[in-house]
């Protein structure tokens, strides 16, 4: 029998078998339909993935979310206040389900990122070719003393879920005329910074319109905050005698938390309040530990054009927990993040290059019901992190009149409604 010889053409065939093994095809070059999961359905896991769905029909999307609800967080400091009703706060996910996006309701529990799945609560498997990452935030309870998941329930946070904001309204207003309110604020990185001095200053009008014997003391972390001076001068202006603000330098820092005795302690002084607000210290939400994505810093990097992981390959990540550089963590942002992100998976997943984005963030601040500040930029990715493009920054002038403060107020009750609607609307 002659033996076959291997000719030019079988070589080059053996050749490229062993490369597509190696380096596959786009999933549309096979004509597969590719397969994207996003997890998270907050503003940035809920937007992204009606956001991939219209950068191409032939995605198979699929959402994860536990929650059927999503409490959002913009905004929910009026409702905690008492200023507006906090089932606004309340999203469904109709109008996702009906672009075409597959609704998981359940947790995630493993991510194999070498397998490319990813297994939720009751054990359904989820392939994927591209998966997203919206993990939100998570508190690190172990860092102030005294201080839990228990805890919470007497002393609550509110900085996520709804139960929780409605426990701190609640407690807000069964208080008796003339208690003490603390809030404690945490270092940064957080979610959205300004957030624990907005929801003071609208505790503060609370307790100057309904409850004029009381007071709220801010026990800060830190000397500095972002808008300081905005804040400062309003708080001069409006609650003089009603907010008191204790920095850093002062005695600010919360070392110590007894819920059943209603004790916060700092260096200086010792607290017994009627309410007591503890913001805990903040890391990248717990999922991005268990597909690992954080780094020792327990935050997210990824790469700014794509939010691609730095730590794992066909993963990205969005919102809170990403290291973004310039961006603050903010509902907007995330909403930003997520376009740009489904514009990349979707160039990856077709065999192109993504283009370099242009990002955008927003945030008002409500101050009292007809008194608002803001602050806003766009932001580029220059190197391996972003930076605020120069002569974008838009800040609230400290010294704007009545007017202006009240058109802001209004602004941050439009931006909220046109950010809802696109997302969950």
């Amino acid at each position: 029998m002659r033996k076959h010889r291997a000719t030019r053409r079988d070589i080059l065939k053996t050749a490229m078998a062993a490369s597509a093994a190696i380096f596959p095809l786009p999933a549309f070059a096979q004509g597969a339909r590719a397969r994207v999961v996003v997890i998270g359905g907050g503003f940035g896991g809920a937007a992204c993935a009606r956001a991939l769905k219209r950068a191409d029909a032939r995605l198979a999307v699929t959402l994860v979310e536990p929650n059927r609800v999503y409490a959002a967080c913009p905004m929910s400091n009026a409702g905690i206040a008492g200023l507006r009703d906090l089932t606004l706060q309340e999203f469904r996910y109709n109008a996702v389900a009906a672009e075409g996006v597959e609704m998981v309701y359940a947790a995630a529990e493993t991510v194999d990122a070498a397998a490319r799945a990813v297994t939720v609560t009751g054990g359904q498997r989820l392939d994927y070719d591209r998966l997203v990452l919206a993990p939100g935030i998570d508190f690190m309870w172990e860092a102030l003393p005294g201080y839990s998941r228990e805890a919470a329930a007497i002393m609550p946070h509110a900085w996520s879920g709804g139960e929780q904001m409605a426990l701190l309204a609640r407690q807000l207003a069964a208080m008796d005329d003339g208690g003490v309110v603390v809030v404690s604020v945490p270092v940064t990185p957080s979610r959205c910074p300004p957030a624990p001095y907005e929801r003071a200053s609208l505790i503060a009008h609370m307790l100057k319109t309904r409850k004029p014997r009381s007071k709220v003391i801010v026990l800060d972390a830190k000397d500095g905050f972002t808008m300081q001076s905005q804040f400062q001068n309003a708080w001069k202006a409006l609650y003089q005698g009603v907010l008191e603000y204790v920095p850093l330098s002062d005695g600010g820092l919360v070392t110590a938390v007894d819920p059943k005795t209603m004790t916060v302690t700092t260096d200086f002084d010792t607290y017994k309040p009627a309410v007591a607000n503890i913001i805990p210290r903040q890391t990248a939400g717990q999922l991005s530990g268990i597909a690992g994505v954080a780094d020792r810093t327990a935050w997210c990097p990824v790469d700014p054009v794509t939010f691609e992981s730095r730590l794992q390959p066909n993963i990205h990540v969005i919102g809170d927990a990403a290291i973004a550089g310039a961006m603050p963590r903010s509902a907007s942002a995330a909403r930003s993040q997520a376009e740009i992100c489904a514009a990349a998976v979707a160039a990856l997943l077709a065999g192109n290059t993504p283009p370099a984005p242009t990002l955008t963030s927003t945030c008002f601040s409500l101050i009292a019901p007809d008194y608002a500040i803001s602050q806003g930029g766009r932001y580029q990715p220059v190197g391996d992190n972003y930076i605020e493009v120069e002569g974008s920054a838009a800040l609230s002038p400290v010294d704007a009149p009545q007017e202006l403060r009240a058109k802001e107020a209004k602004d941050a009750d439009a931006w909220f409604a046109a950010a809802t609607g696109e997302v969950f609307g």
